[in-house]
């Protein structure tokens, strides 16, 4: 998907930069944040996002790609530790309708 209004990052080109503008909005990232966004990258442990974030990002994710991407259903599946290793690839899957997410 090429949106000439999302701006590309460097650091992330093996994620979608639709994916990622969603979460530098939702963590109201400072700058070079975004080069942090790699498939690996967990959501909690690695890009640090804390529950207010992810709520956004959820909303984000709905907003933006449909019920397909339902992060919020996602996590309420999820026991503790699995949670913890949610990671911008398991997101990426979700929006893109891949079984396993």
């Amino acid at each position: 998907m090429n949106d000439p209004e999302l701006p590309a990052y460097a650091g992330a080109a093996s994620v979608r930069p639709d994916l990622v503008a969603l979460l530098v909005e939702a963590a109201a990232a400072p700058p070079g944040w975004a080069s942090r966004v790699t498939p690996d990258a967990r959501l909690d442990g690695d890009l640090l996002l804390d529950e207010t974030e992810l709520a956004a990002l959820a909303e984000g994710l709905c907003e933006h790609f449909g019920a397909r991407a339902d992060l919020a259903a996602l996590r309420a599946r999820l026991d503790l530790a699995a949670l913890e290793a949610l990671t911008v690839g398991d997101v990426q899957r979700l929006i893109s309708g891949e079984a396993g997410a």
